[in-house]
């Protein structure tokens, strides 16, 4: 009997056992892998006495330089390629020089006929509107020789001869002045291409000078001169075409100029000679 209950109690206790020992095995189980994994390292901290962080812009690549323009020209100091330039340069400030300066002065011209035709004729005496124009007058100067023709003659002609004589002589003094100057403009619209075409022969001589001495035609041998040969002929006409512009105008104020000038000097002679009479 006794016997009986060991053997019950000792089966009780191994099942009590069998139960319990899983719960202990999980309760003593080591933490998973993600909870005993070691931290990543921490960034190293700044040093203390570190500024501020410059962020740098990104550098701008500089262009290249063209060697095929005016600049490459100047940078090779050919002798001829100077002597070319430096006459186009002056030919086209002299050309520009010249067009303010007679444009101006045909402008004040201009203005001074209106002045005539305001003042001259109304005033009542020849002497009266002589003063009334200015000194410096083209008009003023007209009207003062036909005054100094009329208070003395010769005597071998008239004195309506003398008076006409006196008048066409200052006539043509004053279209003279007019014209001072422009003839340059002339000669820089004729010459000028020409002067450019000797740059354009002389850079294409360079260019045949480059091949014989590579003994082949590349185009980085000849692309330069060729290049210079043709900014040469594009600055001979930059520099005749407006020559020959501005001189059509100046030429063409100029004729209104004269029409007013003969147109003057034609009335006051006919005034003269009928005060004469």
């Amino acid at each position: 009997m006794i016997s009986k209950h060991l053997t019950i109690a000792a089966a009780f206790v191994l099942l009590t056992g069998f139960a319990v020992a899983p719960a202990m095995a999980q309760a003593t189980a080591p933490a998973p892998a993600a909870n005993t994994m070691a931290a990543p390292a921490a960034a190293p901290a700044a040093p203390a006495d570190a500024g501020p962080t410059v962020i740098k812009a990104p550098t701008a690549t500089a262009p290249e330089e063209n060697p095929y323009g005016l600049g490459d020209i100047l940078a090779k100091k050919n002798p001829v390629s100077y002597a070319v330039l430096a006459i186009l340069l002056v030919m086209s400030i002299g050309t520009w020089y010249i067009f303010f300066v007679k444009f101006f002065d045909q402008s004040r011209i201009l203005g001074q006929a209106r002045t005539v035709e305001r003042r001259f004729w109304t005033s009542g005496t020849l002497n009266e509107g002589i003063e009334k124009l200015p000194k410096n007058s083209m008009f003023r100067l007209i009207a003062e020789a036909g005054v100094r023709a009329s208070s003395g003659g010769t005597t071998l002609i008239n004195l309506n001869d003398w008076i006409a004589m006196s008048l066409t002589r200052q006539l043509e003094d004053a279209t003279g002045r007019l014209q001072g100057g422009i003839a340059f403009l002339a000669s820089v619209g004729s010459t000028a291409p020409f002067v450019g075409l000797f740059g354009t022969v002389w850079g294409i001589l360079q260019a045949l000078i480059a091949i014989g001495v590579a003994g082949q035609a590349s185009i980085g041998k000849v692309a330069g001169p060729v290049g210079e040969a043709l900014i040469m002929t594009a600055l001979g006409l930059a520099a005749a075409v407006p020559a020959v512009l501005l001189y059509n105008l100046l030429v063409r104020r100029n004729k209104v100029i004269t029409d007013k000038l003969r147109g003057f000097a034609g009335d006051l002679q006919t005034y003269m000679i009928s005060k004469g009479k």
